[in-house]
């Protein structure tokens, strides 16, 4: 049995800032030092990212039209945790049910057809949560198998891929829909630290849904099936990627040292991974890299010696979206996927055979799957 990707589906929330409105904002609060507020523009226009979106109106710089910050440049008394977190219970669910409804039809299912349900999360919590809301509004089965993975970061999508083939492989009748949501911006901090500084220059918000069933090879023949997903935990490493619970929202530490370190260990992992299924690196028809920020599909390009055609996915949804954290990965390989439908003279359909998929997060932790054409 094969677990074949049938389907994935993309939605944001309904506020879509460009880089510069984005940058404007910042440098409208009051609280920020003449040295920082001088590096937000060299910054933001450095990111790599021309639009972001958020699920709040308050990025538009339009004091009247605050819904989470209060209606001043201070911005303060700084919303508490509980508050973002409401704005999460209130549109984390829409988006996500709008990215599961497109991916349900897109794969000629219905609701009822679905056997398995995952939710990938980290941006909020809410009981009953994200997969009750889906369950009820997308009219799916009241004894639907349900796993909820949440609070992983930005590799989350994978463990998700990999729960869904371990379900795949085991029940001959599945049909999965995965679903990663994620609402970044609730969560921006106005703190006087370069590092803030460029966390809040490439966060943004979205959901993706993906449908992965189990097929036998005379209904897989020719399409696209995960294989294998590879983890990495590189040691000693714990502070250069966090996430924690504070009293003013989920607090983010980035390393600027990550990219490099991540860099570092790929070699090893990707030889360990493909070697397995005796594969090599110039066996890779695709990549789908984590656009963790502008540097790290840079420094992994220069480092794997990849062509442009094959890092151009991942620098694009970066520069539509920023980053999304866990569903990133899918927004990467939905347009992979489009382009290799649509058959572009660069991107052969008889070509299309092996590709990886790659993310990192907390940890630091390296990710990665393998899809493979039936």
């Amino acid at each position: 049995m094969y677990t074949v990707l049938e389907a994935i589906a993309t939605a944001n929330p309904p506020y879509k800032l460009t880089q510069n409105e984005a940058a404007n904002f910042m440098l409208q609060t009051e609280s920020l030092s003449a040295s920082i507020r001088k590096r937000i523009p060299s910054i933001y226009a450095n990111s790599g990212i021309d639009f972001r979106y958020s699920c709040i109106s308050d990025y538009g710089g339009d004091l009247q039209n605050f819904e989470l910050y209060p209606d001043n440049w201070e911005l303060t008394p700084t919303p508490t945790t509980f508050s973002r977190n409401q704005k999460y219970e209130a549109y984390a669910p829409k988006i996500a049910l709008q990215a599961a409804q497109q991916a349900i039809a897109q794969a000629d299912l219905t609701p009822k057809d679905i056997t398995h349900l995952i939710v990938v999360s980290c941006t909020g919590f809410s009981a009953p949560g994200i997969d009750i809301h889906l369950i009820k509004h997308l009219g799916m089965s009241y004894g639907i198998s349900r796993t909820m993975i949440g609070f992983m970061g930005c590799h989350a999508a994978f463990n998700g891929l990999k729960s869904a083939h371990a379900i795949c492989q085991s029940d001959r009748q599945a049909k999965v829909l995965l679903v990663c949501v994620e609402l970044c911006s609730l969560h921006f901090q106005v703190a006087d630290t370069l590092e803030n500084t460029i966390i809040n220059a490439i966060f943004s918000d979205g959901a993706a849904a993906a449908i992965l069933t189990s097929r036998p090879f005379a209904e897989a023949e020719g399409k696209l099936a995960y294989t294998d997903g590879y983890s990495l935990l590189i040691e000693n490493t714990e502070e250069l990627m966090n996430w924690t619970i504070g009293d003013t929202g989920f607090l983010m530490g980035l390393s600027p040292k990550v990219p490099d370190v991540v860099v570092g260990h790929l070699p090893d992992y990707l030889r360990t991974f493909l070697n397995d299924h005796n594969l090599t690196q110039s066996d890779l028809d695709f990549w789908a890299i984590h656009p963790g920020g502008r540097r790290i599909i840079e420094k992994i390009q220069l480092a794997c010696e990849l062509s442009d055609r094959m890092v151009a996915d991942s620098f694009e949804i970066l520069r539509r979206y920023g980053n999304m954290s866990s569903p990133t990965i899918l927004f990467i390989l939905k347009q992979i996927l489009e382009n290799h439908q649509i058959g572009t003279s660069d991107r052969p359909n008889s070509n299309f055979q092996n590709g990886i998929a790659l993310a990192f997060g907390p940890g630091l932790s390296i990710e990665g799957c393998l899809f493979q054409k039936v």
